[in-house]
């Protein structure tokens, strides 16, 4: 078995290009011969298909996928048959959420609103099914020419239906860090309020054009995160409506107990807005931001050198208060001189 590449047959579907490749599998779009609709195909390399682990992860998802029957989440074609390992998956026509906040960043409130609703109808949906996402970002979600949302990538998913895959087997550093709930970072599998941490992270970028902390790597990510408040979304956007704000500080709170319960009560709020009560939420943050950390940063460093110059005047002082006195040997050193 190998590779396999554009023109090519794979059972029903031919393969007519590449739409994405990621660390781990190519996804083609494809024409399935046999109904004549366009399709996508999610290959894994062929590294990967001997994994034992990777394999679990690549069947659950198949099967995640072809339990859940929602309108924003993407759904997943049966084959007649299979001679390897691969998904067939509806074809989206559309573009990343990435790309949006890309082009229209900051969003206008209505359409940031109007996409987190959605994402948040099928987190309703989904959690109700037993299954939480985990790895929800702005990569992992389309959306099509008329605005649908439509989720795709549930590889690390948590199935509760699920049990003969533990948690044991799997990586505890999984999800993508800028996105990652605090539990996560943590090493803990996290639960439904995992992915509505994950939305409003999302909905914090959509409406500010930012992430909630400003570092620099991975690292310093994950510690604040753990550790660090993050910053009120007026800070980049002053004129945003409080009750948006009071909506995703909600949702991204540290400790997974002071977060929407559900995501059922997140998507009142972001149905309603106008009925959301503004708390203390924004008030008590003390974000360290990353400017703040680099000036005291130089005020140390600044405070080291201002007393380094002060204990070289001192000793010039000394020197001179106190000079050394002359060595009685010195004459009769030079003497022996010849």
């Amino acid at each position: 078995m190998r590779e396999v590449s554009i023109g090519e047959t794979l059972d029903q579907f031919k393969l007519t290009e590449v739409i994405a490749r990621s660390g781990m599998a190519s996804i083609f779009k494809a024409i399935d011969l046999i109904s004549g609709q366009t399709v996508a195909i999610k290959v894994p390399y062929m590294q990967f298909e001997s994994d034992v682990i990777f394999y679990g992860r690549f069947q659950r998802e198949e099967e995640v996928l072809r339990r859940l029957n929602h309108h924003n989440i993407i759904k997943v074609v049966t084959p007649r048959k299979k001679s390897r390992m691969y998904i067939a998956m509806e074809f989206i026509d559309g573009v990343s959420l990435r790309q949006i906040i890309h082009d229209e960043q900051p969003m206008p409130p209505e359409r940031a609103l109007g996409l987190a609703t959605q994402i948040c109808e099928a987190l309703v949906y989904m959690h109700g099914e037993g299954v939480v996402h985990r790895d929800l970002k702005p990569e992992n979600i389309l959306v099509t020419g008329d605005g649908v949302v439509k989720i795709m990538d549930f590889g690390i998913a948590l199935d509760e239906q699920a049990r003969r895959l533990t948690w044991s087997g799997l990586s505890s550093t999984i999800g993508t860090p800028d996105y990652m709930a605090p539990e996560q970072v943590s090493g803990r599998r996290g639960d439904a309020r995992t992915d509505i941490y994950s939305l409003g992270v999302m909905l914090y970028e959509m409406l500010t054009g930012n992430l909630p902390f400003a570092v620099n790597n991975v690292y310093n990510m994950m510690r604040a995160k753990t550790n660090e408040d993050p910053q009120p979304p007026t800070k980049f956007r002053p004129d945003l409506d409080p009750k948006l704000e009071e909506i995703v500080l909600h949702a991204i709170e540290r400790n997974p107990k002071n977060r929407y319960e559900t995501a059922g009560r997140m998507l009142e709020d972001l149905r309603d807005p106008s009925h959301v009560t503004v708390t203390e939420r924004a008030r008590e943050l003390h974000p360290r931001s990353l400017r703040a950390q680099k000036i005291r940063r130089g005020i140390a460093i600044a405070a080291f050198f201002v007393s380094l110059i002060g204990f070289f005047v001192f000793l010039i002082w000394l020197a001179n208060r106190y000079p050394a006195a002359p060595s009685q040997h010195h004459g009769s050193y030079r003497g022996e001189v010849k």
